[in-house]
C-alpha cells in the first residue's frame, strides 16, 4: 500500500517537474517518449536521472549510483505489487509448497 502510493507521488512529482520546468526536456534532449515512458513504468529511476542531469556532461560518477539505486526502489515496488496481487487468485500455492498442501 505504501508503495503504491509512494509511486504514485513520485508519478505526479515527475509530472508536475515536467510541465512547470525544463529540466526533463533538458535531460531528455526534448524528446517526449522516453519520459512518458518513465512515469508509466519507472517514475523514482526518471526522477532520479533529470535530478542528476548536468547540462553538457550528462549523468556522472555519484550521479548513475543515485539512477541505480533509484531503478531498485522502483523493481522492490513492481515486485511487491506482483506478490500482492498473487496472495489474491485463489487456489494459488507459493512454489515448493504444492505438494505439501495437498497432504502429499
Amino acid at each position: 500500500m505504501v508503495g503504491c502510493l509512494l509511486t504514485l507521488f513520485a508519478r505526479l512529482m515527475l509530472l508536475f517537474v515536467w510541465i512547470l520546468t525544463p529540466l526533463v526536456t533538458r535531460a531528455f534532449q526534448g524528446g517526449w517518449l522516453l519520459p512518458l515512458l518513465g512515469i508509466i513504468f519507472l517514475p523514482f529511476t526518471t526522477l532520479a536521472y533529470v535530478a542528476v542531469y548536468l547540462p553538457g556532461t550528462g549523468v556522472t560518477g555519484w550521479g548513475w549510483f543515485w539512477v541505480a539505486l533509484a531503478f531498485l526502489f522502483d523493481l522492490g515496488t513492481h515486485s511487491a505489487a506482483a506478490r500482492a496481487n498473487r496472495r489474491r487468485i485463489s487456489g494459488y500455492t507459493t512454489p515448493g509448497r504444492g505438494s505439501q498442501a495437498q497432504g502429499g
